[in-house]
């Protein structure tokens, strides 16, 4: 991909301007080294950029849904969070075939999603309305359990490096909790991991040694932060609008930044593999 590499935490864009709509959200690799982003062009459509650069249409939601976070589990299934029509969407390995994973009616909008190694999902569900939000567990067979109701903006979501931990950010408080997290999907012992003053925050991704990177919206740069919750370094973006990140390359040490305000991927170099990336090259 165009970008790709080069001196560690230095971003440079992998697609140009305004390939992806100003909803630009996912963003998650395969275990090819593909990339998937949704809004590729229009609303309602997911996009592929491949490790040669090239890119397109991928797929197209059905019945006016858009997409927002996405997110494979080891066997190589994809799944989406659809915001408008409250659905989690299955794409099965192999053989493409959309279904509807799960759907539940009471979520504001499944937002972010994050995956356990069994594949136990979880989701953020936002009301912007009041700026507050819920999180949800969709087991393995479908069923939807909610785990947490009327917290902050429930945005960027994540397991840790070794599932004992949920992180859960809330955009308009700008803090990140943590939660102990075991091996059924439920948690407890909710406590705060850090909290910003200014700028909002969406998505994160864990790496392989418990740090989060986390995008904050609005400044344009992803924070790095240790397990302790401690701000190790902020990296600069071309652009203020970032959505979401995630974790690639042939080493999994290749950061993914979906732009909203330019409608482009960025990329750097990081020290340590992401969790994702990890997960499915176990």
């Amino acid at each position: 991909m165009k970008g790709v590499g080069g001196m560690l935490y230095s971003s440079s864009r992998i697609t140009e301007n305004e390939v992806f709509t100003s909803g630009i959200e996912g963003p998650a690799c395969d275990k090819d080294g593909n990339l998937y982003a949704v809004n590729y062009g229009e609303q309602g459509t997911i996009g592929i950029v491949r490790p040669d650069g090239s890119s397109e249409i991928w797929l197209k939601l059905p019945g006016g849904s858009i997409g927002n976070g996405i997110r494979f589990n080891k066997k190589g299934d994809m799944f989406i969070a659809d915001y408008v029509n409250h659905n989690i969407f299955k794409v099965e390995s192999g053989t493409g075939e959309l279904s509807v994973h799960a759907h539940e009616p009471l979520m504001n909008q499944p937002n972010d999603i994050a995956i356990m190694g069994n594949g136990i999902i979880f989701a953020s569900d936002p009301n912007w309305a009041d700026n507050t939000g819920n999180i949800w567990r969709i087991d393995t067979d479908g069923t939807v359990v909610q785990l947490a109701s009327n917290v902050g903006t429930t945005n960027g979501i994540e397991v840790s490096a070794d599932e004992r931990i949920l992180y859960v950010n809330e955009t308009m408080q700008r803090s990140i909790w943590a939660y102990d997290l075991n091996e059924n999907g439920d948690i407890s012992g909710k406590r705060l991991l850090i909290e910003f003053n200014d700028y909002y925050l969406d998505g994160m991704r864990c790496d392989i040694e418990g740090n989060i990177y986390v995008t904050r919206y609005g400044k344009g740069t992803i924070a790095k932060i240790s397990p302790e919750g401690v701000l190790l370094r902020e990296i600069a973006l071309e652009g203020s609008n970032c959505t979401n990140i995630c974790f690639g390359g042939a080493d999994g040490k290749t950061a993914y930044v979906t732009v909203a305000d330019g409608g482009n991927v960025q990329s750097f170099t990081v020290e340590s593999a992401g969790r994702c990336w990890a997960m499915w090259n176990d």
